[in-house]
Formats: structure tokens, sequence, C-alpha cells
């Protein structure tokens, strides 16, 4: 590789996005890479020349360890589509020209289904125009929705956190013995593919029984059928846990969060912006039933838990980043690295190579025989899928008794 790197993170951070950054950075240090540039704040940065150099912040692996455990996005994230490239082509030349004022060889990209979708635009340009430049991207999303790759980095640990904290949740509802047992209804991440959500269902175990009940987006919500499922479920038990994704659709195509809601906020891809489902079904518990609800929405917590990521998922969000770079410098673009699990018992993995245009703006459900046929529960094949993906931990580094984390200086934060 005779030029220079760019690298960007893009859409909502994970807890091992940075392993990603990290597994690109060290490569190219092995390749002998001039210069390391990140974008600040993704392509939305980039467009404004807005680079980090990342040799004032990983000088040793020191610093990549540091780096690996430290969450949110390290070069800070955004949440910009590009146009379409017909009639908008002063938006790429203008990419192009940072791209050749900066020598930047290849660039790459770090995020999901969006962020493919910049990747491959970016290198349709490129071939359209003929230039040499190179684009590859880096598979990141708790969503766990990219096709082609078995699972997305990030998804792991956003999955153990969740399932960590239902257990957590589930102990506390259980310790207050009354005639009328408490809902409690947790909120979790997801629009329209339910994979965090799913992963709810690993909390059960010998010291848990789990949730009492599981929706996900993948299967029409039915309220009445819901609300004579918890009053039954308020006569069996003194406690009541429920996990449901926040974006549950009832059989119009609706989301149960936007019923009542007055207006919807819609976001800088055109999604509406999802929150407030939990309380919505608590509060409808609560008026129906007269029993005590509690509404938990996990929100950023979910994806920002580096203290409680997965080891399995922080080697492979590394190992990604890592590949990535080996296949620029190896003449590919306009790819992505996936990840190939060779057999879940024992765990083993492998990585591959896919062209970005059969995964660019694809989301992938859970599949259809992980899911209960009644729509309120996960069955053992899903259990089979996820549960490698959680295991080992890294301890963080403590400072002071809190995880020290590798952050920006102030001159790079005001760019």
């Amino acid at each position: 590789m005779n030029g220079n790197i760019v690298v960007g993170q893009s859409g909502g951070p994970t807890a091992v996005i940075n392993s990603s950054l990290a597994g690109v950075v060290s490569k190219a240090r092995e390749l002998g890479v001039s210069k390391i540039y990140g974008m600040h704040h993704g392509i939305e940065g980039f467009l404004k020349d807005d680079l980090i150099d990342m040799s004032k912040y990983i000088k040793d692996d020191s610093d990549i360890e540091i780096l690996k455990r430290t969450p949110s996005a390290f070069l800070g994230s955004c949440r910009y589509k590009l146009p379409k490239i017909e009639g908008n082509e002063e938006v790429y030349d203008k990419i192009f020209e940072i791209l050749e004022k900066h020598d930047i060889e290849c660039l790459f990209y770090i995020g999901g289904n969006d962020s493919m979708d910049t990747i491959k635009m970016l290198s349709d340009y490129a071939k359209l125009k003929n230039k040499p430049q190179r684009f590859m991207g880096v598979p990141k999303t708790i969503d766990n929705d990219l096709p082609i790759t078995d699972h997305c980095p990030g998804y792991a640990s956003a999955v153990k956190y969740i399932a960590t904290s239902l257990k957590e949740v589930i102990r506390d509802n259980e310790s207050f013995g009354a005639e009328k047992p408490t809902v409690t209804i947790v909120e979790i991440m997801g629009r329209n593919a339910g994979w965090l959500t799913a992963g709810a269902a690993l909390a059960k175990g010998d010291d848990c029984h789990g949730c009492d009940l599981i929706y996900l987006p993948e299967k029409p919500f039915d309220m009445d059928d819901f609300m004579a499922r918890v009053k039954k479920l308020s006569v069996e038990k003194h406690s009541v846990v429920i996990a449901v994704s926040e974006g549950i659709k009832v059989a119009d195509g609706r989301y149960v969060c936007e019923i009542d809601a007055a207006n919807v906020r819609i976001d800088a891809f055109g999604h509406k912006q999802m929150g407030g489902t939990a309380s919505y079904l608590a509060q409808k518990v609560a008026d129906a039933t007269g029993l005590k609800t509690r509404a938990i929405e996990l929100s950023t917590l979910q994806r920002a838990g580096t203290h409680l990521a997965s080891l399995t998922d922080i080697n492979e969000a590394f190992s990604v980043g890592y590949l990535a770079c080996q296949a620029a410098n190896d003449g590919k673009t306009g790819e992505m690295i996936t990840i190939d699990v060779k057999s879940r018992n024992p765990y083993e993995v492998g990585y591959s190579i896919h062209d970005i245009h059969d995964i660019a703006n694809v989301e992938r459900p859970v599949p259809a025989e992980w899911i209960s046929e009644d729509g309120t529960g996960i069955e053992e094949g899903y259990i089979q899928y996820a549960r490698p993906l959680i295991l080992g931990q890294l301890e963080p580094l403590y400072v002071n008794g809190l995880p020290k984390h590798l952050v920006l200086t102030d001159e790079d934060d005001a760019n």
C-alpha cells in the first residue's frame, strides 16, 4: 500500500466498534502505511475535510488495548446519508478531491446497512470515473441485520448486556412478595428486526426462570392477546417480566409506540425514531388491571457497555477491521468482511470477503423458525446460535476505580 488511508465510524456506536478501528489501525501500522487518518464524525466530517491524525493517539500496543476497552465511537459518528450519484456528482467530486489532497489510497467505513450503502456508492463512483481509490466495508451493528455475515460485531456484546440486565431485573422483581404482582416491561432496541430482543431469551438458566413474554417486530403485535396473557400471568405469578422490541407493530403496520403519539420524529435516514413502547404498554396494563407496573428502557446502555463486552465479540470486531485493511492492500474494493461460523459447538469461526452490492440496504430478520408460533417467545435454535457469541470477557483497565478510556483531545473535539 503506497498511499495513506482513512477510516470512519458511522451510525449507532457499539461496545466493540473501536475494536474494529483498532484492527484497521494495527494492520495499517504493520503494512507501514505512512499516514492513518480518522474521519471526525464519519463521512459528514470527511466532507468538511475534518480529519484526525491517528498517530497522535495510537503509539504502541498499550494504546490499542485501551481503544479496545473504550465504548462509543472514538472518532465520532454520524447519521449522514450520501445522496444518489445521479444529479449529485459535486458531492462525490468533493470526496475524491479530499482523498487526492491527502494522498488517501483506501477508505474504510465501519458501520451497518446505511454505512455499507456509502461504501457501495463510493466504489461505484470510483469505477464510473476510473478512480484508483479503494473502499472497504467493516461490519458493525447491534441490530445484527446485515445479510451474508453470520452475525455482526457489536451484537454479541449488546445481547450479553441485555441478558445480564434482564437477569438482574427479574431477580429484583421477584424480591417483593405481594398479593398482586409487579409487571415490568423492558424495552429493547430494534426497529424492524428483533435480534436484540431475542437475546432476552439468554437470561433463562438454572438460576433464572427468564422472561415471561418476549415480543419481536417480525410478528404482528395483538394488544388484546397481550392483555389477556398479562392478566393470566398476574394470577399465576407474583412477578411478571416482559421484553419487547421498540419496533413491535400492530396488524395495520403502525408501531405500538406511535399509536397515541401526536407526531413521530424522523432521523436523517428517513427512519422513524423509536422509543416509548414499554411506557405505553405499562400504562395500558395499569389502566386495565390496576396492577403495579414498571417500564424500563435500556436505550443507550445496551450498546455502550464495554465493561461487559463479550471477548468473542471484541476479537471478531478486531479481526474484521484487520482483515479489511489486508484485503484493501491486496487490491480489493467495494466489498465487506463477513464472519463465517464453521462450528458452534465447539465454536470455530472464519472470515470471507463479499461484494457490497449484496449487503447494502438489505435487512435480515430473525428467522421465523426461531420465534414461537404464538409470537411470545424464542425457540432453542436461537439459543444455540447466540450462546457462543457472548462467551468470554476482557477485564477493563481501571483508574481510580473506574474503567479507563481513550478519548480525543479538546482540539480534535472542537473541529
